[in-house]
This record gives C-alpha cells, sequence and structure tokens, in this order.
C-alpha cells in the first residue's frame, strides 16, 4: 500500500488522505484502523483509476457503511 502511496503526486495524496478522513469520521473509525486501511487501500486503487473529484463518493459507494454502524443503524430503525 504505501509503496502506491509513494507513486502518487503530492496532491493525488491530499485527496486520498482527504477522503479517507472524511470516510473515516463519517463511519466513526480511526484512520489507523483495519477499516481506515481498507479505505486508504481502496482510495489509492481509486485515485489512480478514476475521477479524482468523486474520490469520497466512490470511496462511500465502494466501501458502504462500517457493518458496526450498520447494525446500529438497523437497531435504531428496528425501535421506531
Amino acid at each position: 500500500m504505501l509503496q502506491s502511496l509513494i507513486t502518487l503526486s503530492d496532491q493525488d495524496i491530499e485527496v486520498v488522505i482527504t477522503a479517507v478522513r472524511q470516510w473515516c469520521t463519517k463511519n466513526h473509525c480511526e484512520i489507523d484502523s483495519n477499516e481506515g486501511r481498507r479505505a486508504l487501500t481502496l482510495a489509492i486503487d481509486l485515485v489512480q483509476n478514476s475521477a479524482r473529484d468523486r474520490l469520497f463518493q466512490n470511496l462511500t459507494e465502494r466501501l458502504g457503511p462500517r457493518s458496526g454502524q450498520m447494525d446500529a443503524e438497523t437497531s435504531s430503525l428496528a425501535n421506531q
């Protein structure tokens, strides 16, 4: 993963880090957690192969919500 990061431009690295931080914040996880590392790996792949302006959206579409977050959302819906 880090080898792929080295090949990116400074601008692409900033785009990747920003998108992953946004995803981690939205999904209540740390960037150095398993989910955060998974998001970082996918973001690097996406920035190399897709439009940079849609990176966060593509990341969210590919990863979806964290399973723990999905369980909490499902439980709250069931309790309504």
